[in-house]
């Protein structure tokens, strides 16, 4: 201690002690904020993988990767555009959301992930998820893309093709998956396809994301004072 003292200015030596101890006091509590049950939704932060793809981006037909979505809050939702309910209520429900951000909806991207790519070309993708707001991106794969997006994030799907008079048949997960600026997993939303959504809730946690990314870090704060 001596030697360090005697290389540092005695300001800034004081300043830094003042730092640590501020340091101590705000560590010890951390335990005690609770700050996962502040969420609305479901936390799944640590869970599950960071946001990684490769598709094609239905508006301009450009191959697109998570990395063209870094610094967005982003939205990840598996559907297709004949879906006769579920997708058109998600859908309708995210924008809600997204008209209560007001100007911070700039800061979100919602993935749909058509699930039926056989059916769901780019013109007729693109033209389906403009309807739902500037936000919302339609993203199209082939199937071992589609496959292997899927099962990185344990999202159950099927497509049965129309054959020997049974009908087409699509089924898959209605939850979408919240990545923050930099690409981590943080919530799991499930009640926008029921008659009862947590529109406000939802709304809570996006903006906080937000404001978290907009923030600077806990510990760039901390360099800043020294």
């Amino acid at each position: 201690m001596t030697d360090f003292a005697g290389r540092v200015p005695r300001a800034i030596a004081g300043r830094i002690a003042v730092t640590l101890l501020m340091l101590g006091l705000t560590v010890s509590g951390l335990a005690g904020c609770g700050d996962s049950s502040q969420w609305h939704e479901t936390d799944v932060t640590g869970s599950l993988p960071a946001l990684d793809f490769t598709m094609t981006r239905a508006s301009d037909g450009k191959t697109v990767t998570a990395d063209d979505l870094a610094g967005k809050v982003v939205l990840l939702y598996f559907g297709y555009t004949f879906c006769p309910d579920i997708c058109p209520l998600t859908l309708a429900n995210v924008s809600r959301i997204l008209r209560n951000l007001g100007d911070k909806a700039k800061d979100v991207r919602v993935l749909f992930v058509t699930v039926d790519p056989d059916r769901d070309t780019l013109p007729v993708l693109k033209t389906y998820a403009e309807s739902f707001g500037p936000e919302v991106v339609g993203l199209r794969g082939n199937a071992d893309q589609i496959a292997t997006l899927a099962k990185r994030y344990r999202v159950a799907y099927s497509v049965t093709p129309e054959e020997n008079g049974k009908p087409y048949t699509v089924t898959h997960s209605s939850a979408i998956y919240v990545f923050d600026q930099t690409g981590k997993v943080r919530l799991l939303i499930t009640s926008m396809a029921s008659p009862t959504p947590d529109i406000d809730g939802a709304t809570a946690d996006l903006d906080r994301l937000i404001d978290q990314g907009e923030s600077p870090s806990f510990w760039h704060r901390l360099w800043q004072m020294l």
